[in-house]
């Protein structure tokens, strides 16, 4: 008999114990009725996950054999764009249904406008039994933002590997990054120092012992949050708790789990190391941009392979995941999503989704929804946007959709045919003020098989923008800029851009 007792199956069993002996502390006793009627909603997000490098969206790698297997019973949107290029801005599109300029999450780390801050998709969803986790900080930021709303909200360390900074973030829970730097400062190495050297070494001794049994198991090294902090998780954690948790929560349950695959770092598991290696995809070489993070496309190839093997690690997650909440009867009664915050790209000189670039691998990500007992799949070719996740599921569910949301019912399931010229947005404001006009930034208006991508403000632009036009049903590689040669259509554009800007702005001159 085998009496080892490892922490994956300690995961399976605390989602089997009652509910007060591991949520957290401030969480609200559940009281809903199992016997309601109503359907549960399940929204599965791998951060940094394009669109464009997923097989079944026409990718030359077979990266997602499970997704794909299964997008056999969904509905595939093979339009579908986030409102941003990073996790600030595309999370809070989708746990708002509003755009960037109004939820103003514009900035790394920022939350919502405290004026709109009620606005959200845990509130929306009343009467349900709400809970959440993601691994990434940025996207806490918002589950600690909503948590009133949130009956389980996980923490983001409970489900990382043991770590001795945990009681950090439990005793400071209401100065998290503050007590965080802290802790950082005088006991983690970092770049080399530490305010506290003796005890900085033996916190890095200790890390090393914790982890050095699955080391093996991760050629490029453990899953962690950065290259520069050693925050490190096993995804078959979070999965395994949830395989094991879902089936025993009170319904209607409305989830929401982030994970951090295929964020970078790009550490895929044994299993999927050198998958790509030496295959013959050959990616294809386009213009530098002007914010490239170097000069040129050398080495973006072998970064693009981590990322597609790490792709290959979030997909058998995700394919674990459905077959155990198959097998447990929890999906006969559960609408399930999944998407993404944001795309990645290995061109045109940009690694990952750094830069001020809205091109179609950082805006363009995947979504499918499987409904409950849908067997047969089918496949959406309208654009759509982050922000017509919320309103969708909750048309489906028979819940109210609040005046405040901006986005629309998506087609297939809405009562009227989509307009096919509708405008979709995305920004990028990275360094512009969260409550001030949008005067440094990057906006992408797609509009039927056009989309206008604007530069503004930047130091790096020698006049006040640059706008460039791309025809993406002829020319969905962004290759020809078509503004010299049809400058009417991006003025028209440009005029529409503009006009919106000026709308938006306007609140905070």
């Amino acid at each position: 008999m085998n009496r080892n007792f490892n922490r994956r199956d300690f995961l399976k069993l605390a989602g089997l114990l009652p509910l007060g002996l591991t949520a957290p502390r401030f969480m609200k006793d559940a009281t809903l009725s199992q016997s309601t009627g109503k359907q549960n909603v399940l929204i599965i997000v791998f951060d940094a996950l394009s669109a464009l490098n997923i097989s079944f969206y026409g990718y030359g790698r077979e990266t997602t054999p499970n997704l794909a297997r299964l997008s056999e019973r969904a509905i595939v949107y093979h339009n579908h764009y986030s409102g941003g290029n990073y996790t600030t801005t595309g999370t809070a599109n989708l746990l708002t249904g509003t755009l960037p300029w109004t939820h103003r999450a514009i900035n790394p780390n920022s939350g919502v406008a405290d004026s709109v801050a009620s606005h959200n998709i845990f509130d929306a969803f009343q009467g349900y039994y709400r809970t959440a986790f993601t691994h990434n900080g940025f996207a806490e930021k918002f589950l600690k933002q909503f948590r009133s709303y949130i009956e389980e909200w996980v923490p983001k360390q409970n489900l990382f590997l043991v770590s001795y900074d945990g009681f950090i973030h439990t005793l400071f829970n209401n100065d998290d990054d503050v007590a965080t730097v802290g802790w950082a400062r005088n006991i983690e190495i970092g770049q080399g120092y530490s305010y506290s050297l003796f005890l900085s070494h033996i916190n890095s001794m200790l890390r090393k012992k914790r982890v050095e049994d699955i080391q093996s198991q991760y050629p490029r090294g453990i899953p962690s949050i950065s290259d520069k902090v050693d925050m490190y998780y096993e995804l078959d954690d979070a999965i395994d708790w949830l395989k094991s948790r879902l089936p025993v929560i009170p319904q209607p349950f409305l989830g929401y789990f982030h994970f951090l695959p295929p964020h970078a770092p790009y550490r895929t598991s044994l299993g999927f190391y050198d998958h790509f290696a030496n295959d013959s995809f050959k990616p294809l070489e386009k213009p530098i941009d002007i914010f490239a993070d170097n000069d040129s496309n050398e080495g973006l190839l072998e970064r693009r392979t981590e990322y597609d093997e790490f792709i290959l690690y979030a997909d058998k997650a995700f394919g674990d995941l459905y077959a155990s909440l198959e097998a447990s009867g929890v999906l006969e009664n559960t609408w399930v999503v999944v998407t993404s915050d944001h795309g990645e790209m290995f061109e045109r000189g940009i690694v990952g989704h750094s830069g001020a670039g809205l091109y179609q691998p950082i805006i363009q990500v995947p979504l499918l929804i499987f409904e409950p007992g849908r067997k047969v799949g089918m496949n959406i070719y309208t654009p759509t946007s982050a922000i017509d996740v919320l309103p969708t599921l909750l048309h489906v569910t028979g819940q109210k959709i609040p005046d405040w949301v901006e986005g629309e019912v998506l087609p297939s399931y809405a009562p009227t045919d989509p307009d096919p010229n509708r405008s979709i947005y995305a920004l990028q404001a990275y360094h512009n003020d969260q409550y001030a006009p949008l005067t440094q930034a990057t906006t992408a208006l797609i509009k039927g098989r056009y989309k206008l991508i604007c530069y503004f403000g930047y130091a790096k632009i020698k006049h006040d923008k640059i706008v460039l036009l791309f025809d993406i049903e002829s020319d969905p590689d962004e290759l020809v800029d078509l503004y010299p040669s049809r400058p009417e259509i991006a003025e028209e554009l440009l005029a529409e851009l503009n006009a919106k800007l000026a709308e938006v702005n306007r609140p905070y001159l």
